[in-house]
């Protein structure tokens, strides 16, 4: 797919990254830095602000080890030119001075691209003292996940922005949407001709999502207390899986198409009520840093979602993600309805038919589940999975894909706010009034109650 017209826009001529000296920057953004200066994506000054009273050589040793960490064989030359690049600003994002310095700092940039790697609300006071001091102007502005808690906060942090920067200098990022096992849900479905007859409610039986990671909130207690797994997973990353593999095929090549038709999906997505949620909570979740000892937010979600429009009328979405789970994965399954006579004995005897796995990570592959006859006169068969695609060397990673586009004016992977807010609409009635979380043990599946959900279609497919 082509991107659309933003991508002509001029390039970033320098790159802001506040909270430079935080986790996310840390973990994430100095490793997609190395790898963009690597190949060649980089090559403009890149000012960190955060409030430590570090120096620049300082955040230079910071960024260097966070590189090495994340790969030890990291590209020298590419770490040399990226320090050499790098800059720090030490200030308090609520002081009109920490800008004045910024302003010092960029120099003769005239288009930068400040990315909010901070805690959500902190955007609205950066966002404000960026369009005070003049910084605003002919600048983009990059913000992180989660996009308000509710529908309320979302439209108040989309209209804070508004009054600063233009609707298409603002890109809302989820780094969910820069993997390539998700770019290639898109391409999947609508490069290939053959699932199109079968993509819809005559033939779809259900369709699942799960999301699991192995480990616990590994000292993020605090952040975990503000968000918890529904709106830090469940309303961005795996609603947006949710809306790749069911919207319409867009009319053109263009992403505005895209973003129309994934729009489209959330608005005719039925309001989740309590009845299709069950939200569980990890042993131990209490004594972490930071949390509440009579703490109810969750870390684990499932829920049946239903889609009323002329495609998936009918058809159930179960959706689910959790931490201290038996595994780390991210798969999709769509189960198709089983043959409308059953000719052979066997062929349903563990009670499921066909069906299409998407595994998303750690690694990605497209798997077909069809019987085939075994040797010999009987009609007794297996039903054995026939791999499509597995990852591929040399993939970019997520976020430097995304900040390599922002930089460049192209929002193709990025959400868009009618979307953002038709999703949290989605979600209001449980965000309002949510069942109480119920205790799980860390390596199991989640509570025993999320397995009601999804009794009817087959049980859930543990990744």
């Amino acid at each position: 797919m082509n991107a659309d017209s933003n991508s002509t826009r001029t390039s970033s001529d320098a790159l802001v990254v506040f909270g430079a000296t935080g986790d996310l920057a840390y973990k994430k953004i100095f490793p997609a830095l190395h790898a963009m200066c690597r190949s060649g994506a980089l090559q403009v000054p890149v000012i960190g602000v955060a409030t430590r009273p570090w120096s620049s050589d300082q955040l230079r040793a910071h960024a260097r080890e966070s590189i090495l960490e994340d790969d030890p064989k990291a590209d020298a030359d590419a770490i040399d030119r990226l320090l050499g690049l790098l800059h720090y600003v030490s200030g308090n994002y609520k002081d009109s001075a920490t800008f004045d310095q910024l302003e010092k700092a960029l120099g003769g940039a005239r288009h930068p691209a400040h990315y909010l790697a901070i805690p959500p609300a902190l955007f609205p006071t950066v966002i404000e003292g960026l369009g005070r001091s003049g910084l605003a102007t002919g600048a983009r502005v990059i913000v992180e996940k989660p996009f308000g808690r509710d529908l309320a906060s979302a439209r108040e942090l989309n209209r804070a922005a508004l009054e600063v920067f233009p609707d298409d200098a603002i890109f809302r990022i989820d780094h969910f949407l820069g993997k390539e096992a998700i770019m290639n849900i898109l391409y999947f479905r609508f490069a290939n001709s053959i699932f199109e007859p079968i993509w819809n409610r005559h033939h779809v039986a259900s369709v699942q999502v799960t999301l699991a990671e192995k480990f616990g909130v590994e000292g993020r207690g605090a952040f975990y207390e503000s968000a918890g797994c529904l709106r830090d997973v469940i309303q961005n990353h795996l609603m947006q899986i949710v809306a790749l593999l069911a919207m319409e095929a867009p009319a053109s090549r263009g992403f505005d198409a895209v973003h129309r038709h994934k729009a489209e999906v959330f608005d005719a997505m039925r309001p989740v009520q309590a009845a299709d949620m069950v939200r569980g909570q990890y042993q131990g979740y209490r004594e972490e840093e930071a949390v509440a000892k009579n703490s109810d937010v969750e870390t684990y979600c499932a829920l049946r979602l239903h889609i009323d429009n002329w495609r998936w009328s009918g058809v159930p979405w179960y959706l689910r993600s959790g931490k201290h789970l038996p595994e780390s994965a991210c798969e999709v399954l769509v189960r198709f309805k089983p043959p409308p006579q059953k000719l052979f004995d066997d062929a349903f005897a563990h009670g499921h038919a066909n069906h299409l796995r998407l595994r998303l990570q750690p690694h990605s592959a497209i798997a077909l589940a069809a019987r085939v006859k075994r040797a010999g006169k009987g009609f007794v068969g297996d039903q054995r999975e026939f791999a499509l695609q597995e990852e591929q060397p040399g993939e970019q990673t997520a976020y430097e894909r995304l900040l390599s586009d922002a930089m460049r004016g192209d929002d193709a992977l990025f959400a868009h706010e009618n979307a953002i807010e038709a999703a949290w609409a989605v979600l209001a009635p449980v965000l309002a009034q949510a069942p109480a979380a119920l205790p799980y043990a860390q390596g199991s599946w989640g509570p025993a109650e999320a397995d009601g959900l999804i009794a009817e279609d087959g049980g859930w497919h543990n990744p």
